[in-house]
């Protein structure tokens, strides 16, 4: 017998594309309960009655049923047939007279003011490969496989301490194979117990700021320095003081300048403009948070791409005991998607700083800890490095012939060392960089405009120009329209 429930839900089953005939009823009697075609206390059609009219097997439409009954859409009265629960639309709090709203809005007012306030600076772009991107390197040259293979080893004789929590700041082999890396490569002072891995620079700034600073607390950072550092900052309610960079590094700011609990640098190629930080500063420096027993945070950003001459010693190795944390990431050298990096503490602060950082973040991925420290004592990591600083060597100089030919000496940037994964394309002091960078961006070239890595209002303005990520054959074409962009807007 036919019922107009039974119509209503005939009409819903009909618009229903799943294969399985028990859930496109079973979607389709629950869309229209809850969209309040079949309002509660509606009586349901008997499961006869239902099965012939949609032309389906008795027990698949008892098999819905119950499964309805189970959740509480219906509710089965002895000798009087099945209802709509009264309840329902007020249980799932689903009423149709809601006012709709749009999928997309955002709601800030439940947002701490700090919140607000990174929000405010967020400057992570949305894509993060392609022609001039900063500071992404070239991950299809990778050696995957050799890696997966040293995996794939010792995940058949895999170790228990390796699926579970991490509570040493790291497994052992890695740490112990980073100290010698590090001394080697890197000049870096340093025992396995004083290294703490992390997952990336971020997370290591975020426990340095945390453990070292209260709110309103003073430190130190680069003018103009990387923008992660200041949204970290920001998040921890840590004030901080820009100073100027010149060719040699960090400007040492007069004595009247509030003595920092931290002082953040990239002495080894300053980010974003490229300079080294001279001898006779990195001693001012050291003599200066001795001083003032303030911690140095040295970010030792692309330090192993220099294309000439020998590599720049860390900061960190320049004095026995030095008030420098030493912090390094293999984002640039491997992936960036890999999430590892690494801190060489203070012997003071390495037993607080690795406690509160088990507490707070829980570190992991161990198995692939382990296999890179077995991927660098077999000597893949170095071979790599090798290879890619060649092949990035290659394309900053064709990078540099392309902006002289098309564009002019002029605007290569007078900060630019022959180092690291981008350079500055300088642009006149009058020119918009923030437009530029945008219709650039909006034509797929992921350039940065400099000025955004300013705070103070004199700021040099210019474009970061990533070359590690786009092969030769791509990257006259994409700087000929980059080079179209920046002439029409001049």
């Amino acid at each position: 017998m036919r019922s107009l429930a039974g119509d209503v839900i005939k009409q819903a089953f009909s618009q229903q594309t799943d294969e399985k005939l028990h859930r496109r009823l079973y979607a389709a009697i629950c869309s229209c309960i809850l969209e309040g075609n079949l309002k509660p206390a509606t009586r349901m059609p008997p499961s006869r009655d239902l099965a012939s009219e949609l032309a389906l097997s008795r027990n698949t439409v008892l098999r819905v049923y119950e499964q309805l009954q189970a959740e509480g859409y219906i509710s089965a009265r002895t000798s009087s047939g099945t209802f709509v629960t009264d309840s329902v639309l007020d249980n799932l709090n689903l009423r149709t007279d809601r006012e709709p709203t749009s999928p997309t809005q955002e709601d800030h007012t439940s947002l701490s003011a700090r919140c607000l306030e990174l929000l405010g600076y967020a400057s992570a772009s949305p894509r993060q490969w392609g022609a001039f991107i900063p500071g992404v390197p070239d991950v299809q040259y990778f050696p995957h496989r050799t890696l997966k293979k040293i995996q794939d080893r010792l995940a058949r004789r895999l170790r228990p301490e390796f699926l579970t929590y991490d509570a040493t700041g790291g497994v052992s082999e890695l740490k112990e194979a980073l100290a010698d890396y590090l001394r080697t490569a890197r000049g870096v002072r340093c025992s396995p117990e004083q290294i703490l891995i992390t997952e990336g620079i971020h997370q290591a700034l975020d426990l340095v700021t945390r453990t070292l600073c209260d709110p309103g607390d003073n430190v130190w950072i680069e003018e103009p320095g990387y923008w992660g550092i200041k949204n970290i900052l920001r998040i921890n309610a840590v004030n901080f003081s820009a100073i100027p960079v010149d060719e040699q590094g960090m400007v040492p700011p007069g004595a009247s300048e509030v003595a920092p609990k931290l002082i953040f640098v990239t002495p080894s190629h300053q980010y974003p403009l490229g300079s080294v930080m001279s001898l006779s500063r990195r001693r001012q420096l050291l003599f200066r948070a001795r001083e003032t027993r303030s911690w140095i945070v040295e970010d030792d950003y692309d330090s192993e791409f220099r294309f000439s001459g020998q590599p720049i010693p860390s900061l960190q190795g320049l004095e026995e005991e030095s008030p420098v944390i030493y912090i390094g990431t293999f984002s640039k050298t491997l992936y960036p998607a890999l999430r590892l990096g690494y801190v060489v503490l203070p012997k003071a602060l390495a037993t607080p700083l690795k406690k509160v950082h088990t507490d707070l973040y829980r570190g992991g991925h161990l198995l692939i800890q382990a296999a890179l420290a077995e991927f660098i004592k077999e000597g893949y990591y170095a071979a790599h490095i090798r290879k890619m600083r060649q092949l990035y060597s290659r394309r900053r100089h064709m990078l540099v012939e392309l902006i002289t030919r098309m564009l002019g000496e002029h605007y290569l940037g007078s900060f630019n060392s022959n180092a690291g994964l981008h350079l500055i394309l300088q642009l006149p002091a009058d020119s918009d960089d923030v437009a530029i960078a945008r219709l650039a961006n909006a034509e797929g070239l992921l350039v940065r405009p400099l000025s955004r890595y300013y705070i103070s209002e004199e700021k040099r303005r210019g474009l970061l120009l990533g070359f590690a990520s786009i092969e030769e054959h791509e990257m006259a074409s994409a700087f000929s329209r980059l080079a179209g962009i920046i002439k029409a807007h001049s």
